[in-house]
């Protein structure tokens, strides 16, 4: 039970109806539909979709060996290029990269080509006679990978396939970062998130440990002395505070919290769900969480950003799920108060209106109380600080509270490096976490052996 809800009942539905409604947010297709979307395809020749994929899928490719009957084919491709390809398939903003940038969308028709569809299509659909990839001969060496979410998964497999060993080092109990405790329930489904890492650890050579925690009861020195190289694929663990009086009440808690909990409940019928729900921040962590909370029986959700709709991180598709979900979105309303009871309890929030002078925002003065039950907050995360707090770790040069990176993904220690959303490029994407791991593996492989060879 989340402690700081314990006072919020629990919702009347059982478990088998709630969870009705957290089946997959897009059905996915069958052969038919198959068949009939990758005919649509015009197999363009460097074609813009591949071009915006972070990992550099071939697309055209994979949608031609669909439509060629040759699933495996179109499966094999894009595991080549992203592992994950499976969980970024269903979560991935195509809305915003390769189907925003798909030719189709500028002709009679003017609608892209359905590619995340089709790539879960053909990694759903197809039948590899074990991992498709093989190890290449040992080099001796071993890695350390800080973090099993989707750059440090990516990172070790490909480290892996190259010959190398690799010991993942995990907080949680379960491996998959966000896949498995951050992102929707409706969006990855079946326990999706750990069959897509038993299949990545079917390369061999990976080894995962769990409730390894870096600055806790493992030290990136001791790392740095045991490993040949090490890659910190650590993610943003902590969450931003509003910075108010009352921040700590019960009722109040980070959306991400509530997010992982749902994502492990067995019986989602044993989640404290509240009448009425303020979500503060404008990102996909906020729509998924205001979503949710909706789903659960919440009667009235309201999400509230400081800005307009246009400013909003979250993709216009996000924001169309979360009307579609009867979600209130209340803008241009900043936190001022949170507002308690007689016992302390969250009773609702006060917000400053604001609106634009010049580039710069402000507030208006005035000023608006939503009563709600509990309140959460996405207002984005930043760094642990105790992940990176012993000797080694401080040397690092950071960007705000990310890590400062080169091209290669090394940082300025000589074999330590760093990708995913812990580094200050990128777009915080799955799909960009695990190019990250990717590009990484492949220099710390480079360094290692020109390393030895020297």
């Amino acid at each position: 039970m989340i402690e700081s809800l314990k006072f919020i009942p629990q919702p009347k539905s059982t478990n088998e109806e709630l969870a009705t409604h957290f089946t997959d947010l897009a059905p996915p297709l069958n052969a038919r539909q198959a068949a009939i979307e990758s005919a649509r395809c015009l197999y363009c020749y460097d074609a813009p979709c591949t071009r915006i994929c972070p990992t550099g899928i071939d697309v055209a490719s994979f949608i031609r060996n669909i439509h060629e009957k040759n699933v495996n084919g179109a499966a094999v491709g894009i595991l080549q290029q992203n592992i994950l390809g499976g969980s970024c398939s269903r979560v991935c903003p195509t809305e915003i990269l390769c189907e925003d940038a798909c030719v189709r969308n500028h002709d009679a028709e003017g609608q892209p080509v359905k590619i995340g569809l089709l790539q879960r299509y053909a990694l759903d659909n197809c039948k590899l006679d074990g991992h498709p990839f093989q190890r290449a001969p040992s080099t001796g060496k071993k890695i350390a990978v800080v973090g099993a979410g989707p750059a440090g998964l990516s990172c070790a497999h490909r480290l892996a396939m190259l010959g190398n060993d690799v010991v993942i080092y995990e907080a949680h109990e379960k491996s998959g970062g966000l896949n498995e405790y951050g992102i929707a329930k409706y969006k990855l489904t079946d326990n999706f998130a750990q069959k897509e890492v038993d299949f990545l650890l079917g390369v061999g050579g990976i080894e995962i440990r769990h409730g390894q925690k870096l600055g806790t009861n493992v030290q990136l020195k001791d790392l740095h002395a045991q490993y040949d190289a090490v890659f910190l694929g650590l993610g943003l663990g902590a969450s931003r505070q509003l910075g108010l009086t009352g921040e700590d009440a019960p009722g109040l808690m980070a959306a991400v919290d509530y997010i992982a909990e749902l994502r492990q409940a067995s019986d989602l019928a044993s989640l404290p769900v509240p009448r009425r729900a303020i979500v503060i921040g404008a990102g996909n962590t906020a729509i998924d969480m205001a979503v949710q909370i909706q789903r659960l029986g919440a009667e009235e959700v309201t999400m509230v950003y400081r800005r307009g709709f246009d400013d909003m991180s979250a993709t216009h598709h996000e924001q169309d799920i979360a009307k579609a979900n009867q979600v209130r979105m209340l803008t241009w309303a900043q936190p001022q108060q949170v507002l308690l009871d007689e016992s302390g309890r969250v009773r609702g929030m006060r917000f400053e209106r604001t609106r634009l002078e010049g580039t710069r925002l402000v507030g208006t003065g005035e000023s608006i109380e939503i009563a709600a039950d509990a309140v959460f907050k996405a207002i984005g995360q930043g760094m642990d600080a105790a992940a990176l707090a012993d000797p080694l770790a401080v040397l690092l040069k950071r960007d705000g509270d990310k890590i400062q990176v080169d091209e290669q993904f090394r940082t300025v220690l000589p074999g330590i490096y760093a990708g995913g959303d812990c580094v200050a490029p990128g777009q915080d994407l799955t799909v960009q976490a695990v190019q990250h791991g990717k590009l990484a593996a492949l220099a710390i492989h480079s360094d290692i052996q020109a390393k030895g060879g020297a």
